[in-house]
C-alpha cells in the first residue's frame, strides 16, 4: 500500500492538466464530446431511427431527437436487458445500474457501458482526487484507506440464461474496479456488497475501526449511523480519536447543509475537509474543485453532452434547452444529458443552478419533481435545506431527516405546508423552531413570503415530530432500506406524508 500510494497520488496530480484544459476550453470540449457520441452511435438502432449519420450540428440533434425520460427509453432498455445489442450504444451493454432515487415502487435500470465506466465514473473518481490534491499538495490521503459506504444490492444476473447483471451503481463499479482501486478502499467486498443494512452497518463498524482510514465517502445519513455505532463500540465521541489520519469526507446524494454542524461535532479536527460530489447512476457530473467554496466544477470531457432546460420550459410539449454559452447565473435548469452509456437527451430529474461561468460550476438546487408549488410558492429543496439548517442552529436541534408536502385549501382554512421532522436532538423550543423555519423561508423565497402575507394563501407551517428513526423504519417496511433509497424532502403530492403519518401512528385533524 505504501509503495503504491506515491504512484497513485502522482497520477492524480498529473491529471490536473486535462482538467484545466476543459476548464479553459469548455465549449470546444463539449462540441468534441457531442461529435464523438453521435459518431459512435450512428449505426445503432436509435441512431438510425433519428438519422444520426445526417447530424452535424447540435441544433440538428435537438430538432431530430425529442427529450426522453426513463419511461420513453424503457422499451429500448428492456430489449438490452433481454440480451439484444446495438440498440442505444455501439458496444455491448451487460451491466445495469438499478436506481430508484425516491420511494417510488418502480426501479430504473440504467445501462452501463464499458465506456461509461472507464471514461465517466472511474475518470471522474480520479479527478476528484486530483482536485483535492490540487487544493492540498502535501496531503497524505493515499497513505491510508478510503471508507466507502455504498452498494446496497448484491450484483444479480438478470435471468439464468443471460450474461447481463444489475446492482446499484456502487456495486457495479466495485465489481468492475481495477485491482488498485480495491487496494485503497475498505471494507472488503464481502461486507461492502451486503444487502441487509442493519447487519452491514454492524459488520462494517467492527471491520474498519482498526484500519488507517484517511477518507470517507458516502451519503450523510448512513455515514452518521455508522459513526454512532463506531462510537458505541469504541467508547469514543470524536472520530479523530478513532482515525487520527482522517482528513476528508466526500459526500453527495443529498444536500449537506442540514448535516454540516453535526459532522463538525462528531469529527473534531482542525484539518478535516469536506468535498461535495455530484454522482448519479446516469453519470458522474461534477465535484467541488475549491474546497470550502460553493459550487461544483462541471465535468465536461467525461462522455456526457449537457443541455439545460429553463424550468419555465418544463412540462411543455416541445421544451427548449440551452448550451453552456447561454446559461445564466442563479437560474434553475433541469439537467438534460446524452451519454456514452446510451442515454439520449435524457431528463435526469435534477435541477441545477450555475454559481460560476468561468469555469462552469453548478449546485444541485432540487429535483424536477421534488418541490412544492401548490400555491405558486415555488419552494425548492435548496430553500428548505437552508431553513432547516437555520432553525437547527438557532434552537440547538439536530435533524436526522425531514419531508414536507402541501395542505390544500379547505372551506374554513388557507392552505399550508405540512412538515414531518425526525430529530436526533430535539430543539430547545419547538415553537421557536417553527418560527425560524417559516421566517427563513420568507427571507429567501419571495414567492413563499407573498403567499404567507396575512395567512391569506399559506398559513404557518404545520409540524409533526416523528419518533426518532421513523423514516428509516418506514423505508425498511417497504424493503427500501439503504443505498440510494430516500424519502423525498419535498413533494407536491401528499401520499407519502399520509403514509408515514399512518405508519408512525400519528392521527388527528390538521
Amino acid at each position: 500500500m505504501r509503495i503504491l500510494s506515491p504512484a497513485i497520488s502522482q497520477l492524480a496530480r498529473l491529471r490536473m492538466g486535462r482538467i484545466e484544459y476543459f476548464m479553459q476550453y469548455p465549449l470546444q470540449v463539449q462540441q468534441q464530446v457531442f461529435q464523438n457520441l453521435i459518431s459512435a452511435a450512428q449505426y445503432t438502432e436509435f441512431g438510425k431511427q433519428y438519422g444520426f449519420s445526417q447530424i452535424y450540428k447540435i441544433e440538428e440533434f435537438k430538432q431530430r431527437v425529442p427529450i426522453h425520460n426513463y419511461d420513453t427509453l424503457k422499451p429500448y432498455i428492456q430489449r438490452l436487458m433481454e440480451g439484444q445489442q446495438n440498440i442505444l450504444w455501439n458496444t455491448p451493454i451487460k451491466w445495469f445500474a438499478k436506481s430508484s432515487g425516491t420511494t417510488a415502487d418502480k426501479s430504473k435500470f440504467i445501462p452501463v457501458s464499458v465506456e461509461s465506466l472507464d471514461d465517466c465514473h472511474y475518470r471522474a473518481g480520479r479527478d476528484v482526487l486530483s482536485l483535492y490534491y490540487n487544493n492540498f499538495p502535501d496531503s497524505r490521503l493515499l497513505t491510508g484507506k478510503s471508507l466507502v459506504i455504498g452498494g446496497s444490492h448484491q450484483v444479480n444476473k438478470l435471468d439464468a440464461e443471460s450474461d447481463s447483471y444489475f446492482g446499484d451503481l456502487s456495486a457495479v463499479m466495485l465489481q468492475n474496479m481495477p485491482f488498485y482501486g480495491n487496494m485503497i478502499r475498505t471494507p472488503d467486498l464481502s461486507i461492502a456488497l451486503m444487502d441487509e443494512w442493519e447487519e452491514k452497518i454492524e459488520r462494517m463498524a467492527n471491520a474498519v475501526i482498526h484500519e488507517n482510514v484517511t477518507s470517507i465517502a458516502g451519503v450523510p445519513t448512513w455515514t452518521l449511523v455508522l459513526i454512532k455505532r463506531i462510537f458505541e463500540i469504541t467508547g469514543k465521541d470524536n472520530l479523530a480519536d478513532v482515525w487520527p489520519n482522517l482528513e476528508l469526507y466526500m459526500h453527495g446524494g443529498v444536500s449537506f447543509t442540514p448535516y454540516r454542524e453535526q459532522f463538525k461535532k462528531l469529527i473534531r479536527k482542525p484539518d478535516m475537509y469536506y468535498q461535495e460530489t455530484y454522482n448519479a447512476s446516469e453519470g458522474f457530473f461534477a465535484a467541488q474543485d475549491v474546497i470550502g467554496e460553493e459550487g461544483l466544477l462541471l465535468f465536461l470531457n467525461h462522455g456526457i453532452f449537457y443541455e439545460f432546460m429553463p424550468m419555465e420550459e418544463y412540462g411543455k410539449s416541445s421544451p427548449q434547452t440551452v448550451q453552456l454559452q447561454d446559461v445564466e447565473m442563479g437560474k434553475n435548469y433541469a439537467l438534460i444529458i446524452s451519454t456514452n452509456g446510451g442515454l439520449w437527451r435524457y431528463l435526469v430529474g435534477d435541477t441545477v443552478q450555475f454559481t460560476s461561468l468561468a469555469p462552469y460550476r453548478v449546485r444541485v438546487s432540487g429535483r424536477t419533481k421534488s418541490f412544492i408549488n401548490a400555491f405558486g410558492e415555488e419552494l425548492i429543496v435548496e430553500n428548505s435545506d437552508m431553513a432547516i439548517a437555520k432553525a437547527c442552529e438557532v434552537t440547538g436541534a439536530v435533524m436526522n431527516d425531514y419531508t414536507a408536502a402541501p395542505i390544500y385549501f379547505s372551506d374554513s382554512e388557507a392552505g399550508g405546508h405540512e412538515w414531518l421532522l425526525d430529530f436526533d436532538v430535539m430543539p430547545g423550543n419547538l415553537e421557536q423552531f417553527i418560527d425560524v423555519l417559516d421566517n427563513t423561508l420568507k427571507s429567501i423565497n419571495s414567492d413563499y413570503e407573498a403567499k404567507r402575507h396575512k395567512d391569506m394563501a399559506l398559513r404557518r407551517p404545520v409540524v409533526h415530530v416523528l419518533p426518532k428513526g421513523t423514516f428509516t423504519d418506514w423505508l425498511k417496511s417497504k424493503g427500501k432500506l439503504g443505498g440510494q433509497h430516500k424519502v423525498p424532502r419535498l413533494n407536491n403530492e401528499r401520499q407519502h406524508v399520509e403514509e408515514i403519518l399512518k405508519f408512525a401512528g400519528i392521527t388527528g385533524k390538521i
